[in-house]
């Protein structure tokens, strides 16, 4: 199978400070993810002023501002993304940032020639920034968190008539942190099965259990938030991994990688050489005289070194007359 592409969710846990967010980058490239994602908006064009915060914003800020307000504060300008993005290449580990208005799509992929788009799962029924976004002509990565099927078809049919080469779909519950029995991680086979697309898993669960599931499962795409510390003040750092749990959840998907396969059933080179130890041989149970018949009752199967005739031939040995004398142990002989 190609290589899982994990993508290391930043998002806006910098808390709008540049240092930090080149902390995360360094903590991304240390973990072994290939991806670091960001998210890039001008607050102005994303939401009106008196747009409240979710639910889980409030709890996890423990504040009652508005979404404006918290957006604003998180904001980090253009030329910050311009020092985001170098700093990652000098370091070695691939810049993406969703795009969240029509501006900041043109500046990412105008300005700073990124060559994917991440469109994040409140885009999914909005028509002309779909369509602005396809006319881009370049791959697409699209989060399906709050989405009906249908929605989603519609999705994919807006980008592909306006110009989208690919488009990838990633299954996601837009909750933060999303509780296990709203997962539903075989809606992602659904979404592969339906519309003949790369899926993948973009995941708000706590934890790593998830996003190897959804590996094992045939996601070829994974998305998970990370931060320095969960304890930090912000909306989305609680829900986040930690850098060691980011570097054992890289650590935990290649190995269900090297353990998936090919899905040929043959034996490995390993159990080539194992087989003559453990496989078995017909064996005489008792004394066997010349001309007697061998049958159940004077022989046996057991293990010889790989030596003698292979237990998956008793049938064209029962019924035989033994041709030599045997003692117990002996093998058998046609």
């Amino acid at each position: 199978m190609s290589k899982v592409l994990i993508i290391a969710e930043a998002g806006v846990n910098h808390n709008g400070q540049l240092a930090l967010a080149l902390q995360l980058c360094d903590a991304a490239k240390h973990a072994g993810v290939d991806i670091v994602k960001f998210q890039t908006w001008k607050t102005e064009k994303l939401l009106t002023k008196s747009a409240a915060m979710a639910d889980y914003q409030k709890e996890n800020t423990g504040s009652d501002k508005s979404q404006f307000d918290m957006i604003k504060e998180l904001e980090l300008g253009y030329s910050e993304f311009r020092h985001i993005q170098a700093h990652c290449r000098k370091i070695g580990i691939e810049f993406l940032s969703t795009p969240d208005e029509e501006e900041s799509l043109d500046f990412l992929v105008d300005e700073l020639g990124l060559s994917l788009i991440k469109v994040g799962s409140g885009e999914v029924t909005n028509t002309p920034y779909l369509r602005h976004i396809g006319a881009k002509q370049k791959p697409v990565l699209l989060s399906t968190g709050m989405s009906y099927i249908g929605e989603v078809e519609r999705a994919l049919q807006t980008l592909r008539a306006a110009g989208a080469p690919e488009v990838s779909l990633l299954h996601c519950t837009t909750n933060y942190p999303c509780p296990m029995n709203e997962v539903n991680l075989r809606a992602m086979n659904t979404l592969g099965l339906a519309f003949n697309v790369p899926v993948g898993y973009s995941d708000h669960t706590l934890g790593i259990e998830v996003s190897v599931a959804a590996v094992a499962l045939g996601a070829t795409i994974i998305e998970k938030h990370f931060t320095l510390d969960r304890s930090m003040p912000g909306p989305d750092h609680s829900a986040s991994l930690n850098p060691a749990e980011l570097a054992e959840m890289v650590r935990a998907i290649r190995n269900i990688e090297d353990a998936l396969g090919d899905g040929v059933k043959q034996p490995n080179a390993s159990e080539i050489k194992i087989k003559p130890v453990v496989r078995r041989s017909i064996v005489a149970s008792r004394l066997i005289a010349v001309g007697e018949h061998l049958q159940e009752s004077n022989l046996t199967i057991k293990r010889a070194g790989g030596a003698g005739i292979p237990a998956e031939l008793w049938d064209n040995v029962v019924g035989r007359k033994a041709s030599k004398a045997y003692r117990e142990d002996d093998l058998v002989e046609l």
